[in-house]
């Protein structure tokens, strides 16, 4: 989560503000901000309010606080903003929520609502993916880069007993799809089972919880559980470059962190100075995910003057070579780009993996394979990333 951080400075406090020995004697802990208070996170500086004490009456005034903006010929009216300052009312209200775990546990799940869902891929392209948004239960948040559990309906045969929770990761940035701080979204791809023979699915052998999602209807209750992960948080400094390298439906993480950096009027979006750079592997070119999307956040990036900030590769394997006339996967984008994956490695760009969990063996080989034409150590590279928070893979 990208959140200032600030050093609590007991000095620099305020006479209202809690004392020393009060932290001291409750274990150091840091105490909740009075209403006003933004040592934690200001709205003035991060919101792009830029110093012009909006904040200020507004809290003082509360429902009574009146916006009008200056004009040069005009006096100063009521809760005045100068002429010449452009306000950015980014959206905030869920930027303080740290990294929230198992709002509601496996064993006692709580219900979430369908509101919709649609496909997502072309008619022609293999197999089924749907985007499913669910209404979640008041107060039950999530941040970017978490997964949530959905426990399919009914009991498996094999054991008798209520199926197991099935993990997603979420699609979505905390505010939601339609950003009211109380919705999720999941990219699920339908798992079935076709025999090799007849090339029929055999419907014995589909994916339970994947197929009730897939079928789902508007209303429908779906229990849930989680949030949980910790692993795929984008990085508090807002100057790291963000690698996503995706196959398929592992590409819902990094739509949640596009929508956020890109798409929604976030503090993060407006502070956000590095480059993201999604790699996306998919079978055909009517299998890409979010297509229309990822081309309004390119353009989003453009009208803020930071064109180069987003960068997206396709690995599209069934249409496109690979400069060795193979078949193109996301290893070989990758190997393909060597030089500038490198670099910004070793500037400190974090690397996040999510896709099926056979596309690590060929991209860490890929990887080897290059380092060691740099005359690089990679298992020694490969430890420092770790070591340092750069190296996130969430693979099934």
């Amino acid at each position: 989560m990208l959140k200032k951080k600030s050093s609590l400075n007991m000095s620099s406090l305020s006479p209202d503000r809690i004392s020393a020995d009060r932290i001291q004697k409750v274990g150091c802990g840091i105490p909740l901000d009075p209403s006003g208070v933004r040592e934690l996170f200001d709205p003035e500086k991060e919101g792009k309010l830029q110093g012009t004490g909006s904040l200020d009456d507004r809290i003082k005034n509360g429902s009574s606080y009146t916006y009008t903006q200056s004009k040069a010929s005009e006096p100063q009216s009521v809760n005045p903003v100068p002429a010449d300052v452009h306000i950015v009312e980014a959206q905030h209200w869920l930027e303080d929520l740290g990294v929230p775990v198992n709002f509601a546990k496996p064993q006692s799940p709580v219900k979430a609502t369908v509101l919709g869902r649609a496909r997502i891929i072309s008619d022609d392209a293999p197999g089924d993916i749907q985007h499913i948004v669910l209404r979640l239960p008041e107060n039950m948040h999530y941040v970017e880069g978490q997964s949530l559990s959905v426990i399919p309906p009914g009991t498996d045969p094999n054991t008798g007993r209520a199926y197991k929770p099935r993990l997603y990761s979420i699609a979505s940035t905390r505010y939601g799809d339609i950003l009211d701080g109380n919705t999720v979204s999941l990219c699920v791809r339908r798992a079935e089972y076709y025999d090799p023979i007849t090339t029929l699915p055999v419907p014995a052998k589909k994916g339970v919880c994947s197929n009730f999602l897939c079928d789902s209807e508007r209303g429908d209750e779906v229990m849930v559980a989680g949030p949980v992960g910790k692993t795929m948080l984008l990085p508090e400094d807002p100057t790291a470059d963000v690698i996503m390298i995706a196959t398929g439906t592992g590409i819902a993480p990094f739509r949640a962190f596009l929508h956020r950096l890109f798409m929604e009027n976030t503090v993060a979006g407006n502070m956000f100075q590095g480059t993201a750079w999604l790699v996306l592997g998919v079978p055909t070119t009517g299998g890409l995910l979010y297509p229309e999307e990822i081309i309004a956040m390119k353009q989003n990036a453009a009208t803020r003057g930071a064109p180069d900030s987003l960068k997206v590769d396709y690995a599209i394997s069934r249409e496109m070579k690979n400069q060795n006339g193979g078949k193109m996967y996301v290893q070989n984008v990758i190997e393909e780009n060597a030089d500038e994956f490198f670099e910004r490695l070793n500037n400190g760009a974090n690397c996040y993996f999510c896709g099926l969990k056979g596309m690590m063996p060929p991209i860490l080989e890929t990887l080897e394979e290059v380092a060691t034409k740099k005359g690089v150590d990679w298992p020694e590279m490969l430890k420092r990333l770790k070591d340092n928070h750069q190296w996130h893979v969430e693979v099934y």
